[in-house]
């Protein structure tokens, strides 16, 4: 088959009609996203509607980029006069229609793996395992929803003969949309737990839905002792003779008979058809265990022999979750992704690169793709291609098989033998103030240029995932979507109605402090990337920071800090007024500066900090009068205990009084200002408060209302350290300052590098507060130092170098509070800048 569709071909496939402004093009590639570079040539741009955005809207934007295909809904409205356009009634569907349709085309194996955790490492390790056997085409990242599905079985192609894909579900129906997608001849279901479960009856519902996808499969590999999954399979009709379980507890196709753990590994004997087979596995924890007794269960159903199996297992390696971004020499900004390189992981990674960069110079640093079952004097012009697309302005190139297709990469490309030759050759002064992507095969070493050019090597660190909070966003944006209620008076007013008489609701998102201690300028870069309409500091320092970085979006500052009128003019900076001397500076400010940014009126209906008090506002509503120039851009206020029940009446109160205030304000200015009073906590709890407008701050990072909400939400921190020395210390013998810890038998602590000027309190130490090493609670003991502390590790299986997570996903920030007797605000804004902040992409 020749790569790729005719427009024709795809529009009969998918059952669209189709109009053609030129020629039948071939179509190579599929995008849904028009921020990121796309080539001109056999782009088929799918216009998705969502929630919050709808794709017809950046078919102009794409025109610019000379795209001329476009999959479009068939009542969208939009200038086609140049364009090839395939209309249907639903392009999701479509979509997920013709990379079915795709799949039919190909008859080798393909692996297809769901459950609620454990399928990105899976999938990583069969392709670990396997390379060297296998052409793998594998879904990039975690790909797994109803949109990255189809773009991953998209890139299956002559050349390959195994396909490995996972897919998630979040609602009930979508897994029988994705099964025909991925039409797996070999099921994986690793385990069923809580994550996405909120819309669903129980796990053994959602255990019901992800079984769907095994459907056609020959083979479903599982643990029989995960009574949903095994139900799940048997209630589905799966026939016996296909189920390849393994058990530690009943007979199965592999039966655990015996299990030992050291630090490191796990030595496991099995018994397979009667026979016993034992298995090395490099590692110790218990996802690890059960992803790796996944991997091995598959690989004998492919018929490989268990010596040969334990001669791979010896090399597996850790999957790299996650592309990390962190701060790099001469202010620049790195991201990782220096263990793997293969062109679709690479597309992944230059999109994230190009949202980072802004104006900034783009850098990469990249090797040759190895086991690649596309030929070189194909592979890398493609890849040069997909450089030249994002628009990179340097190439650094370690690799014998790059190097001979140097040609193909242009004048701006720099090729190296080795990863040593380019350290040495390469000035670390040559990144400053770029953005750069570091991308290779995981035997080129590249994580030594990382290691080399990253700002701190301080062994602790604050990671960030941004997947996390853009997830927590649109749980947001999800609950704003269909306002209860509009106000009436509109139609008196200049200005249009109100936004939530459209059916909207913007949001302000929260970057101030530090944005939270997760990083302002990178939070605010996704947020942006997000189209939030506001973003909130508290100083003007904050938002000129933004500004320098490129940060567009509008920026209200919230502090009383006094600063000059001209340096909010000049960053366009809109401040916040609230009272008659601030409101007064503005209006004198404005009359002799036409393109003053608007303000904001902050009333006080009762937390009693800041704003315009009930008896002031007469005073307010004759200042009012005699704005000139000035616009008024929201009136708005704070709820001052909108998550506590006991509170409700006075809450509701706050939003009445603000309500007729408002109200009173639109008619004397002769317009309406956008209205907005609630934080997360009273945008989840109070409907009527929602307005215009909510302001979210701690609920974008995993911390919900309640204890239910917080279940939908995902954490975006994990504060981790390593072990830096492991001491066995005699009872009677004492530890840390003051040798007010004395032991009282022998033990083990592990020395940590993480001390109070980290944002380790001091009010921790003595067995108040822990860690977690390999899944266990190491205490603290003896007082917190200044850049260290020591935990009891008595009774865990851990060495030097091991990670020990302070919090994260498994142990919220909210315990760790509650630890510091705080809340998790100041838990968080608390962990010092000279922690490195590391972010972490899907």
């Amino acid at each position: 088959m020749e790569h790729g569709y005719l427009l024709s071909e795809v529009a009969h496939a998918i059952g669209g009609t189709l109009t053609l402004a030129g020629t039948d093009e071939r179509i190579t590639h599929l995008a849904i996203d028009s921020r990121k570079p796309l080539p001109a040539e056999g782009t088929l741009f799918i216009a998705l509607r969502g929630v919050h955005h709808d794709g017809h809207a950046y078919i102009a934007s794409l025109r610019e980029q000379g795209v001329r295909n476009v999959l479009a809904h068939a009542d969208a409205a939009f200038d086609a006069h140049d364009l090839n356009v395939i209309r249907v009634p639903d392009t999701l569907v479509a979509m997920q229609r013709l990379c079915a349709w795709h799949r039919l085309h190909f008859h080798y194996p393909v692996i297809g793996i769901t459950g609620s955790n454990g399928k990105t490492v899976v999938k990583e390790w069969l392709y670990q395992l396997l390379r060297t056997e296998e052409r793998i085409v594998r879904s990039p990242g975690s790909w797994n929803s109803q949109v990255g599905v189809p773009l991953s079985v998209w890139e299956m192609g002559a050349e390959h003969s195994l396909g490995i894909f996972e897919a998630g579900i979040s609602i009930p129906g979508e897994m029988e949309r994705l099964a025909p997608i991925i039409a797996p001849t070999i099921g994986i279901f690793t385990n069923i737990g809580p994550a996405h479960g909120e819309h669903f009856t129980s796990d053994r519902q959602k255990a019901q839905e992800k079984a769907m996808l095994f459907a056609p499969s020959e083979a479903v590999v599982y643990c029989r002792d995960h009574a949903a999954v095994h139900d799940a399979l048997k209630g589905s009709g799966t026939p016996e003779r296909v189920l390849r379980d393994w058990s530690r507890h009943r007979t199965a196709f592999v039966r655990i008979t015996q299990e030992v753990r050291d630090a490191s590994s796990t030595y496991i004997t099995t018994e397979i058809e009667g026979a016993p087979h034992d298995f090395r596995i490099p590692f110790s924890d218990d996802a690890s265990v059960e992803d790796a007794l996944h991997s091995i269960v598959a690989l004998l159903h492919l018929g490989h022999a268990s010596a040969w199996i334990n001669e791979r297992l010896a090399h597996l390696q850790p999957v790299a979750m996650r592309l990390r971004m962190m701060a790099g020499a001469g202010d620049s900004t790195l991201l990782d992704d220096s263990y793997s390189n293969d062109l679709a992981s690479l597309g992944i990674a230059l999109d994230h690169l190009v949202r980072l960069g802004g104006k900034r110079k783009r850098i990469v640093v990249t090797s040759d793709i190895v086991e690649s079952a596309e030929r070189p004097d194909a592979l890398y012009p493609r890849m040069a291609a997909l450089l030249k697309g994002a628009q990179v302005d340097h190439v650094y190139a370690v690799g014998t098989a790059i190097t001979a297709h140097a040609s193909a990469f242009g004048e701006h490309a720099r090729f190296f033998a080795s990863t040593e030759e380019l350290l040495a050759h390469v000035p670390i002064d040559a990144i400053a103030n770029a953005a750069v992507l570091v991308k290779g095969a995981r035997s080129f070493g590249l994580e030594r240029v990382v290691e080399r050019w990253q700002e701190r090597t301080h062994g602790t660190e604050l990671r960030i995932d941004l997947d996390a909070l853009r997830h927590n966003l649109n749980h947001y944006r999800a609950m704003l979507t269909h306002p209860p209620f509009s106000r009436s008076g509109a139609g008196r007013l200049r200005q249009s109605a109100p936004a939530t008489a459209r059916g909207e609701v913007k949001v302000m998102a929260m970057v101030k402090a530090f944005g939270y201690g997760s990083g302002a300028v990178e939070l605010a870069r996704l947020f942006e990337n997000e189209r939030v309409h506001y973003l909130g500091v508290a100083y003007a320092d904050e938002g000129v920071e933004l500004r320098q970085q490129g940060v567009r979006t509008p920026i209200m500052v919230m502090n009383p800090e006094p600063v000059p009128l001209e340096v909010l003019h000049r960053f366009q900076l809109e401040p916040e007024v609230y009272d008659l001397r601030s409101l007064r500076a503005a209006i004198a400010f404005a009359r002799h500066t036409p393109d003053m940014p608007p303000v904001h009126l902050k009333l006080d209906t009762g937390m009693h900090r800041l704003g315009f008090a009930q008896e002031e506002i007469p005073a307010l509503l004759e200042a009012l009068r005699d704005l000139g120039a000035l616009r008024i851009g929201s009136i708005f206020s704070h709820l001052a205990a909108s998550e506590d029940p006991q509170h409700d009446t006075f809450t509701r109160g706050q939003v009445e009084l603000f309500n007729n205030l408002a109200t009173r304000m639109d008619e004397v200015l002769g317009y309406r200002p956008l209205r907005h009073i609630a934080n997360s906590g009273g945008a989840s709890r109070f409907p009527e408060a929602r307005m215009d407008m909510v302001r979210l701050g701690i609920g974008l990072h995993g911390i919900g209302v309640d204890a239910n909400e917080t279940a939908r939400l995902q954490p975006v921190a994990t504060l981790r350290t390593v072990i830096a020395q492991e001491k066995r210390i005699p009872a009677g013998d004492s530890v840390s300052y003051g040798r007010g810890f004395v032991a009282a038998h022998d033990m083990r602590i592990a020395v940590l590098p993480i001390g109070y000027a980290d944002g380790l309190s001091r009010r921790l130490g003595h067995g108040v507060g822990k860690v977690w090493i390999n899944g266990q609670a190491a205490p603290f003991v003896g007082t917190i130092c200044m850049d260290m502390c020591m935990v009891d590790i008595t009774n865990i299986a851990c060495a030097e170098e091991d990670e020990a997570i302070v919090f994260g996903p498994s142990h919220p920030v909210q315990e760790f509070a509650r630890d510091l007797g705080t809340i998790p605000y100041e838990a968080l804004t608390s962990i010092s800048p000279r922690v490195r902040r590391v972010y972490t992409h899907g």
